[in-house]
C-alpha cells in the first residue's frame, strides 16, 4: 500500500463522532508519521484531547502519535512523556531513530532522578568530624579578623563554569545537585509517567540480561547510583553461569567473574565520589564472599581500599587452612599484593590478627640463625596463645606470610634484583663530575643526586669510594645531601643499615661524631633505607631525634622519622615533632612540619590539622608555614571530598604559602581520580591567582590528578606551555613529566622539546627533568628520540656557557633516566592498579626541591623496580624461563656510552717538492732502461708490462683502501642493523630479570613445570609447581655472597689483627678532626688506613678479593664527610687540603695528570 501524500483527509476523521474512524485515522497517521508530521503538528490539540479523553479506547495510540510528532519538533522531553504513556505500543526493540532517541532520553531521566534521590538526603558524606572553629561555615561560624580563614566562605565564580556551584568544593559530593543529561535539561515527570519510566527501564534491563549484555546494565546502575540493580545484575549473571552447561574451558573466566572484574575496574577508575565508591566495593566484597570459589585477588583489592583488616586476615587464614600448595601460593601472592597496596597502619593490624607461627624454642634456634640478617616484623604480634600448637606446615606458612606482610621479603627480593642486574654506566657519571665544578655547592649537590638516582637500591657506592677528593669539596648542606645519598643507594638494605651508616650517625652518650651536617644527613639516610617500613628503625630514630640538640641533626632526624614512619598514624611521634615545631626554628621547622604530615599521611586526623593550621598562622617563618602547608596536604592524601572544607579554607587565605598548600591538598586528595571539578579548580587558579608560586603548583598539580590518563594531559597544558609567565611554563613541563612518567608519550615529548630552548633557565631545567621522567627505560627502538635527548642532556651538562640551574636540571635528568641501574621506572600506581602511596608522596615532596635541595632525594620513593620474580610455594626462586613474544631488542637495555680514547694530534703528510719527484722519475727510467738492455727484450713490451704493473699496483692499493674503509664502516655502524634483519620474534627470559610494564602483555608461560597463580603483573609472582616431587634447581642469591662487616669508623679503624693501637687511633682522630695537621703525617696516615681489609660502606668489593687498599675508601669517605667545616669570614668554600690524600694505590698519578 503506497504511503500518504497528504494527511488532510485523514485528519478530518479525527472530528468524526465515530470512535472507529478516529482510531483508523490515528493508525494511518502513525504508519506514515515521518512524511506527514508537518501537517499533523497543526492538529496536536485534537490528538491531545483524544489522549485525555478517558472514554476513548485507544489512548495509548494517541500518545504514541503525539510522541512521534513532538520528536520531529525536537521537543524531546514532551516526546518522552507521551512515549511513556504509550505503554507497550512503544517498542523498545524496534530499529529506528525515534526509538533510540527516546530510550536514551529515558535512561538519562532515570539516572538523573535516581541519583538525585540517592544524594539528596545526605549533605555531608565525609567520615571526618568538622574542623572546629577553623572552617565552620554558616551562622555558627565565628567571623573575626583573628579567626583563621575569616574570608567569605563563598568561592569566587569560575570563569570556566556556568554555575558557581560547579566550581565550589564545599559540597560533599563535589557534584552539582542534578546530573545534566546528554540530550538537554531533565523533565519533571508526573507520578504516572514516573511509574511508566520505571517499567520501561525494567523492560530494557530484562532484554539486556536475556541477551547477556550485563555490562550495559551495570553501567546504568553505577551512574544512577542504584546498588539494588547492581546486586541483582551480578547475581543474575552468576545464576545464568550455573544454568548454562556450555562452559568449554574451566580456565577461562565466566560471565560472573568477568562482570565482577568490570564492575571493580569502573568503580576504581570512573566513580569519583569516595562515599559511593566505598558502598560499591562493600557490595562487591559481600557478593564475592557468597561465591564458593571467589576471586581472592579481587577481594584483596576491595579490602585494601576499604581498609578492612579483619577481612584480609580472615581471607589469609581461610587459604592457609585449606592446606594445599595452590591455596598457600595464592595466600602468599595476596600477601604480596596487600603489602604493595596497604599502609603500614593497615598491615600492622593484619599482622596483629594473624597467628605468629613461631615454633617451639628448640626448633626455632636453627631458623633464627638463617634469619639473622632479616628485620623484625612490623608491630610484632605479642599474643602467645595456641600458636605453638599449630602443625609445622601451617606455622611455616604463617611465618612466611608475616615476613611478606612486614615487607622484609619484598624488599630483599627487590634489593637482590637491583644488585644482580645493575647496569649503571659510570662513564656518564664521571662525565657529569668532570663537567661540573665541585667547588660550587649547586654543582656538587647535582652530581650527588645524579649518583644517588643512578645507583638507587643497588648498594653500589663505588663512585663515592673512587672520588674522595671530589667528595671532600662538600661543605655544610652539600655534606648533608651527600651523606643522605647513601640512604638512596642502599635503600632496602635493612639488616645492614646501622653498620653502613655507623661512621656518620650521632654517637651514643653525646660524644661528638664529627660534622653535624653528616650526622643529620645520616639520620635522613637511615629513614630513606627504611622508607615506608619503620619496624625497629622508628625507635632508634625517635631516640636520636629526641636526644639531638643541634638544629641540623633535628632537621635530618625529622625527615628520617617521617619517611620511615609514613602513614603509621603514630601520635607519640607526632607529639615529639610538635614539641620541636613549637621551638619556632626556621631551620628545622620546615622538615618537622613535613614529617608531621608524613606520619599522619592519609589519616585525615582533625586534631593534627587544627594544631598545624593554628601554628601556621602564629609563626612568622615562611619556611615553617611551607612545611606545615605541605604536611596538611599529606594528611588529606586520597580523602577526596573529605578534604573539601580544608581546601576551601586554605585557598581563601591571604597568605600565598597557605594557598600553595591548598593546591597541594587538591593534588593529593584527588590524585589519580581524574576529577573534573578538581581540574576545573586548578585551571581557574592557574590563570587567576596573583602569586607565581601558586600558579606554578596549580598547573603542576594537573599531573597528579591525571596520571592514570596520561594521554589527556598534553592537550590540556598545550596552551599553558606557551604562557607569557615562565612559572606557568615550568609547571606545565613538570605536569607532563609527572603524568606521563615512563610512557615515552610522543605528544608530551613534542611539547617539551621546544621548552629545552626556553629563554628562562628554570623552564629549561623543568623541561629536562620531565623529559628524563618520560624517557625512563625507553630505548631507541621503542622511541627513536631517546638518543638525541640523551645527547642533549650530556651537552647541556658540559656547556660552560649554560646557566647553573639548567645544568643542575640536566644532571638530575641523567640520574633519573638511568634510575636504579636502568632497572626502575617511575610508578605512581602499583602493579595491580592501586595508588602507589610512597611513589605519589615522593613525587609531591620532590617538587619542593625548588625551595630546598635535600628534598630531591624523595624522588627515589617513586622508583619502582620492573621485574618478574618467580617464587614457588616455599618462597624459593626456581631457575626457570618464561617466554616473551617480541624481538629481544624491543625491550633491551640502551647501549652503554662508548668512552672515546684521547687521540693525539693528527700527523700531517710530508710535502714532496716537484724537483724531488722529477729526480725519482728519472732514476726509475734509467733503472728500466738498464733492465731492458740486460734482458734483450723488444722495447714495446716492457712499456706495456710497465703500465700493467703500475695499473695493478694502483688497483691493489685501491682495493686495500676500499677494504679498510668498509671495515671502518662496519665497525662504526651499529650492530642493531644486523640484529633487526636476523632477529627472530620470541625469546626466553630468565627468572629475576628486567621485564618492563609494556612488556607484560607479551609474557607467557609455555607448557612447563611452573604456572603462575594469576595473570603476571610484575614484581614477586607465585608459581604453581606441577611436579613438586621432582628435584628443582634454585637461583642463588648473589647478595648473600657479599660479606658485610662493621664499617670502619673514622677514629676507630681496625687493622687485620683487630683494633689499632691507642696512639694510632688518636692520630687518626686528630687528622680527621683537624685536616690542617695532615700535611706532615700524610704518609703515616695512608699507611694506617691502607692496613684495612674492608671496602667502603661495609660491602667487600668483589673485584678486589685481596685486602690491600680496599678499606681506605671507607675510612677516607667517613673522614671526609664527618670532618667539621671551619669557615671564616670572607673565606672561599672549604676544600680538602692537597696533602690530606689517602686514595687507593695508583690514583695519585691520575690526579697529577689532571692538574
Amino acid at each position: 500500500m503506497p504511503g500518504l501524500v497528504s494527511a488532510t483527509g485523514v485528519l478530518a476523521f479525527l472530528n468524526d463522532p465515530e470512535p472507529e474512524l478516529k482510531v483508523f485515522a490515528l493508525q494511518t497517521l502513525n504508519d506514515d508519521i515521518d512524511t506527514v508530521w508537518t501537517e499533523v503538528a497543526a492538529a496536536l490539540i485534537q490528538i491531545e484531547a483524544l489522549y485525555e479523553d478517558e472514554s476513548f479506547p485507544e489512548r495509548q495510540l494517541a500518545a504514541l502519535v503525539l510522541a512521534k510528532v513532538y520528536y520531529h519538533l525536537q521537543a524531546y522531553n514532551d516526546s518522552m512523556v507521551f512515549a511513556l504513556a504509550a505503554g507497550d505500543l512503544f517498542k523498545l526493540d524496534a530499529p529506528g531513530e525515534f526509538e533510540e532517541t527516546i530510550i536514551s532520553k529515558c535512561i538519562d531521566q532515570y539516572i538523573a532522578v535516581t541519583a538525585a534521590k540517592k544524594s539528596a538526603p545526605r549533605l555531608k558524606t565525609t567520615d571526618l568530624p568538622e574542623l572546629a572553629t577553623t572552617f565552620a561555615s554558616g551562622s555558627d561560624a565565628v567571623m573575626s579578623p583573628t579567626t583563621p580563614f575569616s574570608q567569605t566562605t563563598l568561592p569566587p565564580k569560575s570563569l570556566l563554569s556556568r554555575d558557581s556551584i560547579d566550581n565550589t568544593m564545599l559540597e560533599a559530593t563535589f557534584q552539582p545537585a542534578f546530573k545534566q543529561g546528554r540530550s538537554g535539561s531533565i523533565a519533571e515527570l508526573p507520578d504516572q509517567a514516573t511509574d511508566s519510566l520505571q517499567r520501561v527501564i525494567d523492560r530494557l534491563f530484562e532484554s539486556c540480561l536475556k541477551e547477556g549484555r550485563y555490562r550495559q546494565v551495570v553501567g546504568i546502575a553505577v551512574e544512577a547510583k542504584s546498588l539494588d540493580v547492581l546486586r541483582r545484575t551480578i547475581k543474575r549473571a552468576s545464576e545464568d553461569e550455573k544454568n548454562s552447561k556450555s562452559k568449554a574451558q574451566d580456565a577461562s573466566p565466566g560471565p560472573a567473574e568477568d562482570l565482577m572484574e568490570y564492575t571493580l575496574s569502573i568503580c576504581m577508575d570512573i566513580v569519583q565520589e569516595r562515599g559511593f565508591r566505598t558502598e560499591i566495593l562493600r557490595l562487591i566484597l559481600d557478593l564475592l564472599n557468597e561465591i564458593p570459589n571467589p576471586d581472592y585477588f579481587a577481594i584483596a583489592k576491595c579490602v585494601v581500599y576499604l581498609d578492612s583488616d579483619e577481612e584480609a586476615s580472615h581471607m589469609l587464614q581461610t587459604l592457609v587452612d585449606n592446606g594445599d600448595h595452590s591455596s598457600i601460593a595464592i595466600a602468599y601472592q595476596i600477601a604480596f599484593d596487600l603489602y604493595d597496596n596497604g599502609t603500614q597502619e593497615f598491615l600492622g593490624k593484619v599482622l596483629n590478627s594473624l597467628p605468629s607461627g613461631e615454633p617451639p624454642k628448640k626448633e626455632s634456634e636453627e631458623e633464627d640463625k638463617d634469619k639473622e640478617g632479616e628485620s623484625e616484623s612490623l608491630l610484632e604480634n605479642q599474643q602467645e596463645a595456641p600458636e605453638n600448637e599449630l602443625p609445622e606446615d601451617v606455622a611455616k606458612a604463617y611465618r612466611n606470610i608475616r615476613s611478606i606482610l612486614d615487607g622484609s621479603k619484598t624488599i630483599r627480593l627487590n634489593l637482590e634484583f637491583l644488585y644482580r642486574n645493575n647496569r649503571t654506566d659510570l662513564s656518564i657519571l664521571n662525565k657529569v663530575r668532570d663537567s661540573l665544578e665541585g667547588r660550587s655547592s649547586i654543582f656538587h649537590t647535582a652530581v650527588t643526586f645524579c649518583n644517588a638516582f643512578m645507583n638507587q637500591g643497588t648498594t653500589n657506592d663505588k663512585f663515592f669510594r673512587d672520588n674522595l677528593e671530589w667528595l671532600g669539596k662538600a661543605v655544610n648542606w652539600s655534606k648533608f645531601t651527600a651523606t643522605a645519598a647513601l640512604g638512596v643507594i642502599h635503600r632496602g638494605n635493612l639488616s645492614q643499615s646501622r653498620k653502613l651508616l655507623e661512621p656518620y650517625l650521632p654517637r651514643q652518650g653525646g660524644l661528638s661524631g664529627g660534622s653535624i651536617f653528616s650526622q643529620g644527613g645520616a639520620l635522613y639516610a637511615y629513614g630513606l633505607i627504611h622508607a615506608n617500613h619503620g619496624a625497629e628503625a622508628l625507635e632508634y630514630l625517635k631516640t636520636q631525634f629526641s636526644q639531638a640538640e643541634e638544629e641540623v641533626v633535628q632537621h635530618g632526624g625529622a625527615l628520617g622519622l617521617g619517611i620511615a614512619g609514613m602513614a603509621t598514624g603514630d601520635w607519640d611521634i607526632f607529639e615529639k615533632l610538635r614539641e620541636i615545631l613549637f621551638q619556632d626554628s626556621a631551620l628545622n621547622g620546615e622538615a618537622v612540619g613535613l614529617s608531621m604530615g608524613l606520619i599522619m599521611l592519609g589519616t585525615g586526623n582533625v586534631k593534627a590539622l587544627e594544631d598545624m593550621i593554628t601554628y601556621a598562622h602564629e609563626t612568622t617563618h615562611e619556611k615553617i608555614v611551607r612545611g606545615l602547608a605541605i604536611g596538611m596536604a599529606l594528611i588529606m592524601f586520597g580523602r577526596q571530598e573529605g578534604a573539601d572544607v580544608l581546601i576551601e579554607g586554605l585557598l581563601n587565605d591571604p597568605d600565598p604559602t597557605l594557598r600553595y598548600g591548598g593546591i597541594m591538598t587538591v593534588a593529593l586528595a584527588y590524585c589519580g581520580t581524574g576529577s573534573n571539578k578538581a581540574i576545573r579548580k586548578l585551571l581557574h587558579i592557574a590563570v587567576s591567582d596573583v602569586n607565581d608560586d601558586v600558579r606554578r603548583i596549580a598547573v603542576m598539580s594537573l599531573g597528579f590528578i591525571l596520571f592514570r590518563k596520561p594521554g589527556s594531559v598534553p592537550r590540556m597544558v598545550e596552551l599553558l606551555s606557551e604562557s607569557y609567565n615562565p612559572h606557568v611554563r615550568y609547571g606545565s613541563a613538570m605536569a607532563l613529566g609527572i603524568s606521563c612518567a615512563g610512557t615515552g608519550l610522543d605528544e608530551a615529548i613534542d611539547l617539551l622539546e621546544p621548552m629545552m630552548k626556553d629563554p628562562v633557565d628554570f623552564v629549561r631545567q623543568g623541561a629536562l627533568i620531565s623529559l628524563a621522567m618520560i624517557m625512563v627505560q625507553q630505548n631507541e627502538i621503542v622511541n627513536p628520540k631517546v638518543a638525541s635527548i640523551r645527547k642533549t642532556l650530556k651537552k647541556v651538562v658540559g656547556d660552560r656557557h649554560e646557566d647553573a640551574m639548567t645544568k643542575f636540571g640536566a644532571a638530575l635528568a641523567l640520574g633519573i633516566i638511568d634510575a636504579g641501574g636502568r632497572n626502575c621506572t617511575i610508578g605512581l600506581q602499583t602493579q595491580t592498579g592501586n595508588l602507589n602511596m610512597p611513589g605519589i608522596v615522593g613525587m609531591a615532596v620532590f617538587t619542593q626541591y625548588w625551595y630546598w635541595f635535600p628534598f630531591t632525594h624523595f624522588l627515589s620513593l617513586s622508583f619502582s623496580p620492573t621485574s618478574i620474580i618467580g617464587l614457588d610455594h616455599n618462597l624459593d626462586m626456581p631457575d626457570f624461563k618464561f617466554h616473551c613474544a617480541t624481538r629481544p631488542s624491543l625491550f633491551d637495555y640502551p647501549p652503554e656510552q662508548e668512552v672515546k680514547a684521547e687521540e693525539g694530534p693528527a700527523l700531517i703528510a710530508t710535502a714532496i717538492l716537484s724537483t724531488t719527484a722529477q729526480a725519482k722519475r728519472r732514476a726509475q727510467k734509467k733503472e728500466r732502461a738498464q733492465r731492458r738492455e740486460s734482458m734483450d727484450i723488444d722495447s714495446t713490451a716492457p712499456k706495456a708490462t710497465d703500465k700493467m704493473d703500475v695499473d695493478e699496483e694502483k688497483k691493489d692499493d685501491d682495493v686495500k683502501q676500499k677494504k679498510e674503509e668498509d671495515g671502518k664502516e662496519r665497525a662504526a655502524s651499529p650492530e642493531t642493523k644486523k640484529k633487526s634483519e636476523k632477529e627472530k620474534v620470541g625469546y626466553d627470559i630468565e627468572n629475576m630479570t628486567r621485564v618492563l610494564p609494556g612488556q607484560l602483555k607479551y609474557i607467557s608461560f609455555p607448557a612447563s613445570r611452573y604456572r603462575p597463580v594469576k595473570k603476571p603483573t610484575g614484581g614477586p609472582l607465585l608459581l604453581h609447581d606441577t611436579q613438586p616431587e621432582e628435584p628443582k634447581a634454585l637461583l642463588e642469591e648473589k647478595l648473600k655472597k657479599v660479606t658485610t662487616e662493621r664499617a670502619p669508623v673514622a677514629g676507630q679503624t681496625t687493622g687485620r689483627g683487630g683494633r689499632t693501637a691507642p696512639g694510632n687511633r688518636a692520630l687518626i682522630e686528630g687528622l680527621v678532626a683537624d685536616p690542617s695537621r695532615a700535611g706532615s703525617n700524610s704518609s703515616m696516615m695512608q699507611a694506617l688506613l691502607r692496613s684495612q681489609g674492608r671496602s667502603p660502606f661495609n660491602l667487600t668489593d668483589p673485584q678486589t678479593p685481596g685486602n690491600g687498599g680496599s678499606g681506605s675508601g671507607a675510612a677516607a669517605a667517613a673522614g671526609v664527610l664527618t670532618a667539621v667545616d671551619e669557615d671564616g669570614e670572607g673565606d672561599e668554600e672549604a676544600t680538602l687540603p692537597r696533602e690530606f690524600e689517602y686514595f687507593s694505590d695508583g690514583l695519585d698519578e691520575d690526579d697529577d695528570e689532571d692538574e
